[in-house]
């Protein structure tokens, strides 16, 4: 009877992957197997241990085609929608991920990262990590939330407008100055300037400075003038520094090498980018 039931699911998977579906629930499996939840889940366990079956959260299982078996589990972005449906939450891919997506791809992006209306915690999936970022607001930033087809559906991916915001907004998430300055000189070109004025009032007004000075810097003024209006208008500027890493230690500071008058920024280094 065991060897029936493992059997039969693996049969429904093998199903469901030819039908182009990798994704399926604990619940779904038992209702069309007609089996009970601890004999669905010895035989879930069993295809788990010969790498055919990933639970990335509990109930919600990824089928892993046999091209993928090498890496544990196929791309994120096979399944990244249907798990957040799952969770019931808000999300968006975004960040240097978003950024890879919109063509930036100097950088090779090691997380799957992804901006989420909750906190949740990360994913290990076979070779990729599944990294998740918390923004409250996101209804705010619908305008920069994009639908993008996978190879198995959709997922939503941040614009570029709302892509370069959020590189200034989460640096821990990108790697730092320097990163950011070598995407944002990718990036820039495919940003919408309107998009970006409009959003750029749902962000701190110190991202909106930093970022308006980078993409200056890097020549796509049009991108940026239409947000200086948009942040002059809210309110008087403040003196900022451009990386805040460098003024961690105030004996070790280097002294400023420039200071843009137009964004009030502060350089004591000039970004390096990659070639």
């Amino acid at each position: 009877m065991v060897h029936d039931r493992r059997s039969a699911l693996s049969g429904y998977v093998s199903g469901l992957l030819s039908s182009g579906r990798t994704v399926f629930t604990a619940e779904d499996a038992e209702r069309t197997l007609g089996i009970g939840h601890g004999a669905f889940l010895d035989a879930a366990e069993r295809l788990q241990r010969r790498e055919a079956l990933l639970n990335p959260r509990q109930g919600f299982y990824v089928i892993v085609p046999p091209q993928y078996a090498s890496w544990g589990a196929p791309p994120p972005a096979w399944y990244i929608d249907p798990l957040m449906r799952r969770e019931g939450e808000a999300y968006y891919v975004g960040l240097l991920k978003a950024a890879e997506f919109h063509g930036a791809t100097h950088h090779a992006v090691m997380e799957f990262q992804v901006v989420s209306s909750k906190r949740l915690a990360r994913i290990r999936s076979g070779r990729s990590l599944i990294v998740f970022y918390f923004r409250k607001d996101m209804e705010s930033v619908a305008a920069g939330i994009e639908d993008r087809k996978t190879d198995t559906g959709t997922m939503k991916v941040s614009s570029a407008a709302l892509t370069a915001l959020d590189l200034l907004r989460y640096p821990q998430a990108s790697g730092g100055i320097d990163t950011i300055a070598t995407v944002l000189s990718d990036l820039g070109q495919k940003i919408d300037p309107v998009q970006l004025a409009d959003l750029s009032g749902e962000v701190e007004r110190s991202v909106v400075q930093r970022l308006g000075y980078l993409l200056e810097h890097f020549g796509h003024d049009a991108q940026a003038g239409p947000m200086l209006e948009a942040l002059q208008a809210r309110a008087a500027l403040p003196w900022i520094e451009l990386d805040r890493q460098e003024v961690r230690d105030p004996d070790f500071a280097p002294e400023p090498r420039q200071r843009h008058p137009r964004w009030r920024i502060i350089v004591r280094r000039v970004p390096q980018v990659d070639a």
